[in-house]
């Protein structure tokens, strides 16, 4: 995996000529600024999208991409280096790169293509009208806790107690661990807290499993637990402990279950808030926008090697089965 992808320096007379030239070829040439946790596949889609709009990368645009790596105390030196870079739009894939950002430029056009809780973590004021200079597209991650839970339930008729693995580091995820503790509440299901804030903390969580035996892991995805995904299904699938999980990219890992947006679709329309920014639009004043459609995808194998028997009309309701 590449800490840095510079698709072009940006200094020195080495490079000044080509810059030159693919200006004189393609008019504007717009840089944008990419900051991640880690590299996933799903980012691609974003790419996609704004080529379909016109913006190709050795043409007319210029991406400084920057992967943290599990050091989220990176952020803040990417977010000071993307000022300094002058770049045209930053894209930001995690809640504390764009609080980094936030706090590092107030002019900048920032995009957030699937923003976790970005109200209640202060990256924007409201949903209609995010003030300052963040917007893009907001996952439902507190509002489907108890749909989550009530799917969980169907699978599981038996389950009691469960365990939510979620990063509390993450100031995003405050509210929808929240919002999952009152679904169990009404569901009657008892929660355990596990809280990680590093990636060595995901260890100690297993631990914690491991002796206490809860009936089903309900993960509240955010980079840290995304980036560590194998780690975690491995661990579910081991202990035969169902997993529900927040996108398709873990159940096609192995992970039992998830329901949630499609990751993918939500980058690639990620693409038409850069061009708008891009275009002259400003931030303040483009909705930040909510998927309406989520996926149930289960994987019909992990399910079979936990002994688990699933209902066949819980089947026929699945959007996907993975075999």
């Amino acid at each position: 995996m590449r800490r840095r992808d510079f698709v072009a320096l940006l200094s020195g007379g080495v490079v000044a000529l080509p810059l030159r030239a693919l200006a004189q070829q393609s008019g504007k040439i717009w840089r944008m600024g990419f900051i991640a946790q880690g590299y996933e596949r799903f980012y691609d889609a974003l790419f996609e999208g704004l080529r379909e709009l016109g913006y190709a990368e050795g043409k007319n645009l210029v991406v400084e991409r920057r992967y943290a790596e599990g050091h989220a105390e990176r952020f803040q030196e990417f977010a000071a280096e993307m000022v300094r870079l002058k770049v045209d739009v930053i894209v930001v894939t995690t809640t504390p790169a764009a609080l980094a950002v936030k706090t590092a430029t107030a002019t900048i056009p920032v995009v957030f293509p699937n923003a976790i809780s970005p109200v209640e973590s202060g990256v924007v004021e409201s949903l209609a009208h995010p003030g300052g200079n963040v917007t893009g597209g907001a996952a439902q991650t507190a509002a489907l806790s108890t749909k989550r839970l009530a799917i969980l339930k169907e699978v599981i008729p038996g389950l009691s107690r469960g365990a939510v693995l979620w990063n509390a580091a993450n100031p995003a995820l405050a509210y929808p661990w929240r919002q999952t503790q009152s679904a169990a509440g009404e569901l009657g299901v008892a929660l355990q807290s596990l809280e990680v804030r590093e990636p060595k903390d995901i260890e100690s969580a297993f631990a914690v499993m491991a002796a206490d035996g809860p009936d089903a892991l309900i993960v509240l995805q955010d980079a840290l637990t995304l980036q560590h995904r194998k780690e975690i299904i491995d661990f579910t699938v081991q202990k035969r402990l169902p997993g529900m999980f927040v996108a398709k990219e873990w159940v096609v890992a192995g992970g039992l279950m998830s329901y949630g947006e499609n990751l993918a679709d939500m980058y690639r329309r990620g693409a038409y808030f850069v061009d708008k920014v891009l275009k002259g639009a400003k931030p303040a004043d483009l909705p930040v926008e909510q998927v309406t459609k989520f996926e149930l995808i289960l994987n019909l194998k992990t399910a079979k090697a936990m002994d688990l028997t699933i209902p066949a009309a819980f089947l026929a309701t699945a959007d996907e089965v993975i075999e």
